[in-house]
């Protein structure tokens, strides 16, 4: 089956929604459609808790566009793209007030304006927040409007494959989930949006199970490089025992994180911002305990406390209800009453799809999000800041595809792409193969973690590469077992495993060549930032034998310099 439209949009979270509206308000004749792995409202953007940074000075009054644009390049560890920084904070309290407008149920102040909290790495208190469900009333709103203006869906649909001709979008090649018929998607313009690939660490990840780095994948395989993929974002408080996400805004909300000694260990580490230094500060500090026998133990592992008992019940029940929520159903302990056990967990891919202001090399094809790389997050992301990028750019995107389809000709997806997919898919039913997949994921899992941490060496990532080209090797002997037709979740994951091994062997490639360390990016072995040698982005393209080719490209600088980075 060919389906044909304007604008193709892969990912139904909180940017591909956004999008899809914008183009669609754009341009009214546009035809859109929305082709998702899952029900749009399952998407991961419902779990980012927090809030969502712009300068809209109501709890600060002196909060400026300006500062929002300097926390974020300091925050980046000055990698961050600074004519994108200063479009992302410049559109980021006009983006707020429209979706105020759509109507998002924003917490509010005494006097009705949106609320707003202290998040890490900012002078400024301006997190917009909705309690600790920000994301999952975004996503809402946004699908509730893209239904009102007529944006068609296609739900539970697999992408295989990106598609184009002499620089030139073709569309997509995705399959059905329920019944795996290969379907493709001919498009003038496709916007992926499919969110990021975290998910490829093993059992300690706040990931949703579905970020396998699906949209970075088949660009990479199209010929669209990748970039800065050595950055993975360790989010400090993950629950002990699952990795689900324990928000910033817990810690903005005046949390204390406790060792096993009582102590408030911040102050040793970023004694003027305390908990609420930047993600990465935090995550090696706490990991820095952890090694140091300073943290508490459990069947369940070592971790350290997320204190909140000060805030008083009244407080946790309406600002942090959901994380409650958590607390006594995935760890058993009410936060009113216990401190939280938490440890850092792989959360957010800074890294992604090559996307100068959301273009890619290839005309008609955009990303955004965290699948992209655009980069306004440079080496590490602020809290806060995710939620802005996906909406920011979210729009911008549908806007400029919504303008472009007038102009461009239609070049249909080819039935060969569509052959391709199917003989590839039924490959793997072949009695020859003999490998499994619940195998060789678990030891990717575990080689992620142990290899490509959140302290690394020369000596790890040598291994941790060597280690996920063979993975790479025994995946062409992979069994699907389960050959039925109708939800094959036996195939679901061979897929994804097959995505996440070649992302896997670009974050620890990456991460083996930079020789410094920079925001997320820390090496034992070379512990200070290298401006001279390694202020740059890196680059993977996939070579015909399947290799990663590593490049570099330049960064971006504006109005700051290059500064000592302290909190």
């Amino acid at each position: 089956m060919d389906h044909s439209f304007d604008i193709v949009i892969v990912g139904a979270g909180g940017g591909g929604l956004f999008a899809a509206l914008e183009a669609i308000r754009t341009n009214p004749l546009a035809t859109v459609a929305v082709v998702s792995k899952v029900y749009p409202t399952r998407s991961h953007t419902s779990a980012a808790q927090g809030g969502v940074n712009a300068a809209l000075a109501n709890k600060d009054k002196d909060d400026s566009v300006e500062l929002h644009v300097f926390d974020t390049v300091k925050g980046s560890d000055y990698l961050a793209d600074q004519d994108a920084v200063d479009y992302l904070c410049g559109q980021a309290p006009l983006v707020v007030r429209e979706l105020e407008n759509l109507g998002a149920p924003f917490s509010r102040f005494a006097d009705g304006t949106i609320a707003q909290r202290p998040f890490g790495g900012t002078v400024k208190d301006r997190c917009c927040y909705c309690a600790d469900k920000t994301g999952h009333t975004i996503l809402h709103t946004l699908f509730e409007q893209c239904l009102r203006q007529g944006v068609k869906f296609f739900n539970e649909f697999f992408l295989l494959s990106l598609e184009h001709d002499d620089g030139q979008c073709q569309g997509v090649v995705a399959m059905n989930m329920r019944n795996s018929s290969i379907e493709a998607f001919s498009a003038k313009s496709v916007i992926l949006a499919t969110g990021g690939h975290a998910k490829m660490y093993w059992n300690r990840s706040s990931n949703a199970a579905g970020n396998t780095g699906d949209g970075q994948a088949a660009a990479l395989r199209a010929g669209i490089a990748l970039k800065d993929m050595e950055f993975i974002q360790f989010h400090p408080t993950g629950l002990r025992k699952s990795g689900l996400l324990v928000t910033e805004g817990a810690r903005g909300e005046g949390g204390y994180l406790l060792n096993r000694h009582g102590q408030r260990f911040m102050s040793r580490y970023a004694p003027q911002k305390m908990e609420l230094g930047p993600r990465d500060l935090v995550a090696r500090s706490m990991e820095t305990e952890i090694l140091e026998g300073n943290a508490f133990t459990s069947d369940a592992g070592s971790y350290l406390e997320l204190d909140l008992r000060h805030l008083g019940a009244e407080a946790i029940k309406k600002k942090l209800p959901q994380i409650r929520e958590l607390c006594m159903h995935f760890e058993g302990i009410d936060p009113i009453e216990e401190p939280i056990p938490v440890r850092p967990t792989a959360h957010y891919s800074m890294g992604g799809i090559d996307a100068g202001m959301a273009q890619t090399a290839v005309r008609g094809i955009y990303a955004i999000g965290e699948c992209a790389c655009v980069s306004v997050h440079g080496a590490n992301r602020l809290g806060g800041n995710s939620l802005l990028d996906i909406l920011v750019f979210g729009k911008r995107a549908g806007q400029e595809a919504a303008l472009e389809a007038p102009q461009r000709k239609a070049r249909p997806v080819s039935p060969a792409a569509v052959r391709k997919a199917a003989d590839e898919i039924k490959s793997y039913a072949s009695h020859e193969r003999y490998e499994r997949y619940g195998t060789i994921r678990e030891e990717m899992g575990r080689t992620m973690a142990d290899k490509a941490g959140i302290y690394r060496t020369e000596a790890k990532l040598r291994s941790g590469v060597e280690e996920i080209k063979t993975l790479r090797e025994r995946f062409r002997h992979i069994r699907l077992f389960d050959t039925g037709t109708v939800y094959n979740t036996n195939l679901f994951q061979i897929l994804e495993l097959k995505n996440m091994l070649d992302l896997a062997l670009c974050v620890t490639a990456t991460a083996l060549e930079r020789q410094e360390s920079r925001g997320s990016h820390y090496r034992n072995d070379f512990p200070v930032r290298d401006d001279q040698s390694w202020h740059k982005h890196s680059l993977c393209t996939l070579q015909e034998n399947g290799d990663i080719r590593l490049g570099t490209g330049p960064v971006t600088m504006g109005k700051y310099s290059l500064e000592a980075r302290s909190y």
